[in-house]
């Protein structure tokens, strides 16, 4: 008899128990029509799993739930298996690795991707520590499969299929190759185990993710019109006023149709001599001499009428103690800023060699304001704090030129990262 697997087909939990299965020649089928969201719901799977989570083992003695103890029955069918080693310490270690494998790699995975499909609250400030705690988990595997093929021994075992089941879901979600890179070893093991027969024939082609999810946007979604029910005794109308209907439909059409979008009130302000998308070209077309053709022309462009300068500082430079996760920080920023891209220019810059990194910005928008819509909508704003340039001060002006042409040393310090939005 075969054992049925409840779960969907994409399942990365459900994973573990089919290569476990393809491993010891045990037959274990999905389950026919699964659908999340109904099937696991419904009176009968609840009776197997109460809190209708998936996958489920439907087995002759009765249900197991939870994915690695459905891949640890799995492999335990058959008597002295190789995929539990051939030792107590060989058992011992596939324990620990798995854990490993759950407790540091794919819980902190799952807190950097799910809030960025909108499964929970994305918070800024934890998807960092996520990150941090990957990274520090990945650097010990890294560092143990730099003189090891496998986790435990000279062969595949249940610890290599767990822990690259869910490294499956990093690889193929969220983690780039600029992320993985830095972890060499990892990516060789990643690699080499996808593509054994076992594993290819239940995971197929793994592709890895080309870039990180974005974050849910935070605008409320559109909320439907109200429609007055129609009374239950009204009255038929009569043929003639059949007629007037067109009009009616016509004139209730012009009054409901969509008024103009309001203006930016950016777009409202005087004109400026300032035109911000020459002074962007100048910028990304200067490739020598910067400071005589660039920053002399930026100069010769501004208007301090119609736009304004302004410095920021990180206010939690203190916890940019993990170089990517401070760089990752600032792109985030920038990506953030997207909506201001027809009214702003900015530079950021990660300073220092060693943590804890620094991050300053300088930043030009039109008017005489931070833009209010901005602040509304940009919640990085808040993590930094906000001082106007004042230009008639000769050091904060050189200051802002250093900041455009990405002088190193800046202030004293060496340049971890300098980031343009424009």
């Amino acid at each position: 008899m075969a054992l049925v697997l409840h779960a969907g087909k994409n399942n990365k939990n459900a994973f573990k128990a089919l290569i476990a299965a393809q491993y010891c020649d045990v037959e274990v089928k999905l389950a026919e029509n699964f659908e999340m969201g109904v099937t696991n719901k419904s009176p009968e799977f609840l009776k197997m799993n109460p809190i209708g989570k998936v996958p489920v083992l439907e087995t002759p003695e009765g249900p197991v739930f939870e994915s690695n103890a459905i891949a640890r029955y799995v492999t335990r069918i058959k008597a002295d298996n190789p995929l539990y080693g051939s030792t107590l310490i060989d058992y011992g270690r596939i324990e620990q690795w798995i854990d490993f494998a759950s407790m540091e790699i794919d819980a902190n995975i799952a807190k950097w991707f799910y809030p960025r499909l909108g499964y929970g609250v994305h918070l800024p400030l934890a998807e960092e520590h996520a990150i941090a705690s990957l990274k520090r988990a990945l650097g010990a595997l890294n560092t143990h499969l730099a003189s090891n093929t496998y986790l435990v021994g000279h062969s595949v075992s249940l610890a290599d299929i767990v822990m690259t089941c869910n490294l499956y879901l990093g690889f193929s979600q969220i983690m780039t190759k600029s992320f993985t890179s830095e972890f060499p070893h990892v990516e060789r093991y990643f690699w080499t185990l996808v593509n054994q027969p076992n594993f290819k024939k239940i995971l197929g082609e793994v592709k890895q993710a080309e870039s990180v999810p974005p974050v849910p946007s935070k605008k409320p979604a559109a909320q439907p019109k109200e429609t007055k029910p129609k009374a239950k005794n009204e009255p038929k109308k009569e043929p003639k006023k059949e007629v007037e209907k067109p009009a009616k439909a016509e004139a209730a059409e012009e009054e409901e149709a969509p008024k103009p979008k309001p203006k930016n009130p950016l777009d409202l302000l005087p004109p400026s001599k300032m035109i911000l998308d020459e002074w962007k070209r100048l910028y990304s077309n200067t490739k020598t001499n910067f400071r005589e053709v660039a920053i002399k022309g930026f100069w010769d462009m501004y208007d301090p009428e119609g736009y304004s300068l302004w410095f920021c500082n990180y206010k939690y430079n203190e916890e940019n103690t993990v170089s990517f996760v401070t760089m990752n920080k600032v792109g985030g920023f920038l990506q953030r800023m997207d909506l201001a891209r027809k009214y702003a220019f900015g530079k950021m810059l990660v300073i220092g060699s060693e943590p804890p990194f620094k991050v300053k910005g300088l930043w030009l928008f039109r008017g005489q304001e931070i833009p209010q819509f901005v602040l509304d909508e940009c919640y990085d704003m808040e993590l930094y704090e906000w001082k106007k340039v004042d230009i008639s001060d000769e050091a904060q002006k050189e200051r802002v030129s250093q900041m455009i042409e990405d002088c190193e040393p800046f202030e004293g310090e060496p340049l971890l990262d300098a980031k343009c939005f424009k």
